[in-house]
């Protein structure tokens, strides 16, 4: 059937440089070394796949989409390639962070989560972690899922309960073209194992960022992706997806620290559609928090405050206080940066006033890590960001900083820098440059064994702001060490 051009497939395809008998070429070649010997592409079904539409058969879809990672040295996946399988409506088969994705079921969220995965693997096995596609407005991530968010829920009988009978067939595998093996239905015990590396992985990243860890990660929640397409009890089939909502964030949160941006606030997403299908609105309110901490550390504030507001509507009263209190540091991080000194301060009061009201209770092991350090760090450093715009501010930045460094344990190595660069900025801002070079050394140290890009951004940020007292010997000195730490000092850091 004449479906039209397919646009999707012919705009990645213009960008890859190939002529069209190059692709078919690469195509049958690729097949055949995944043991796929009756691919026999060729030019004019090429023709056909952008000028009518057509959608080849599996595996050619991703095989092509293995090829156009490859190529453009970004994820692609068999959806941005404009291909919708099992003939699925049009905004079910887009891309889970643009389009109104409430009708998927679980199978289907399973799927993307797992080819999505495939293809980074894919990314990092071969060295091409390249730019990616522009990050999409917070309101778009937004919009869709408010309805869930905010309205009953909708999860009464359980992921499991609605995916009874959808097994995944051998042949709809969402794995890169390279990638043949399948996970299997899981019992207990596996989960039990998942749940605890959920924990070593996320205590690792606070340690040591994002970087050495991320491929780790992101291959664990391949295998969670492929182990719920499968049958699975109810309350397993719950946890399962609890797990998948929490390597989603980590794989997003450790793709934030190294700067893949968009891979992140897909990751983010798919966090969120997870969580969905546990049922679990808290997590899928954090997930949203973690996009929104993003947005506001690439300066856009707004999006940010797009994703809060239903983010804190969402999980509401089911939060615990502490939970809500975390929220709410976000929400004020968005407000310091748009220079909204009364907003801030009254959300950061909010902020206060919830966690005070914290009975003890651990909650879920994501919350763990938001303690009373975690805190004074947040304020600290949506004090010290409306610092830029209300120098007021800059000795509240300093007192919870130093609130924050004073309560900081092992293991939170990160954090610590964070704080010392909060510190050190909010110095600067009031004045106080021989306090602040103190504070600068350490974090520059903490730098130099840290994997992370965020930290590079920080210190970049606290950089320009010794531009103002570069007529000191030892600021100079200073300035000289943090060009030399950074990895590529970009043009504006030249003397």
């Amino acid at each position: 059937m004449n479906r039209g051009p397919n646009t999707r497939f012919a705009d990645l395809f213009a960008m890859t440089g190939w002529s069209k008998g190059e692709l078919a070429r690469l195509v049958n070649r690729r097949g055949a070394s995944a043991g796929q010997q009756q691919l026999s592409t060729d030019t004019s079904r090429v023709r056909r796949w952008i000028e009518r539409g057509e959608i080849p058969r599996d595996p050619v879809p991703r095989v092509l989409a293995a090829l156009f990672t490859e190529r453009l040295g970004r994820v692609v996946t068999t959806e941005d390639l404009g291909f919708q399988r099992h003939r699925h409506s049009a905004s079910d088969a887009a891309d889970p962070a643009t389009s109104d994705t409430s009708s998927w079921k679980p199978e289907r969220t399973a799927e993307v989560l797992t080819e999505f995965t495939g293809m980074d693997l894919m990314l990092n096995r071969r060295g091409l972690m390249g730019a990616s596609t522009a990050l999409v407005a917070g309101a778009t991530i937004a919009n869709p899922l408010h309805d869930w968010m905010t309205g009953a829920d909708r999860l009464t009988t359980g992921a499991a309960g609605r995916s009874a009978a959808a097994v995944r067939s051998p042949g709809a595998a969402a794995l890169p073209a390279t990638d043949f093996y399948e996970a299997g239905p899981v019992g207990l015990d596996e989960v039990e194992a998942l749940e605890t590396s959920v924990d070593v992985f996320r205590a690792w990243d606070a340690s040591r960022g994002g970087g050495l860890q991320r491929k780790a990660v992101v291959g664990q929640l391949n295998e969670v992706g492929g182990m719920l397409t499968y049958r699975h009890p109810e309350a397993l089939s719950r946890r399962l997806w609890t797990v998948a909502a929490n390597l989603s964030v980590l794989a997003g949160w450790m793709s934030h620290d190294v700067g893949l941006e968009p891979t992140a606030q897909r990751y983010f997403v798919m966090a969120v559609h997870a969580a969905r299908e546990a049922g679990d609105k808290p997590r899928a309110g954090e997930a949203l928090s973690r996009a929104a901490r993003q947005m506001v550390h690439l300066g856009r504030p707004v999006d940010a405050l797009d994703l809060m507001r239903v983010a804190e509507t969402g999980s509401g009263e089911r939060n615990l206080p502490r939970t809500r209190a975390m929220l709410r540091t976000v929400e004020a991080w968005a407000q310091a940066s748009m220079g909204r000194t009364q907003a801030t301060r009254r959300t950061l009061g909010e902020a206060e006033e919830l966690f005070s009201q914290d009975k003890g209770d651990p909650g879920p092991s994501w919350l763990q890590f938001f303690d009373r350090a975690d805190l004074h760090g947040m304020e600290a450093l949506a004090y010290r960001t409306l610092a830029e715009h209300d120098p007021s501010a800059a000795p509240l930045a300093q007192y919870h900083a130093q609130q924050a460094l004073d309560l900081r344990v092992n293991g939170h190595e990160r954090s610590k820098l964070f704080d010392y660069l909060s510190m050190a900025s909010a110095c600067y801002i009031a004045n106080r440059p021989d306090e602040a070079g103190n504070y600068a050394r350490m974090a520059l140290n903490s730098t130099r064994e840290m994997s992370s890009h965020r930290t590079w951004d920080r210190l970049r940020e606290m950089y320009r702001l010794t531009g103002r007292y570069d007529q000191l010997p030892e600021v100079q000195a200073l300035r000289a060490e943090i060009r030399g730490a950074l990895p590529q000092p970009p043009r504006s850091l030249a003397v």
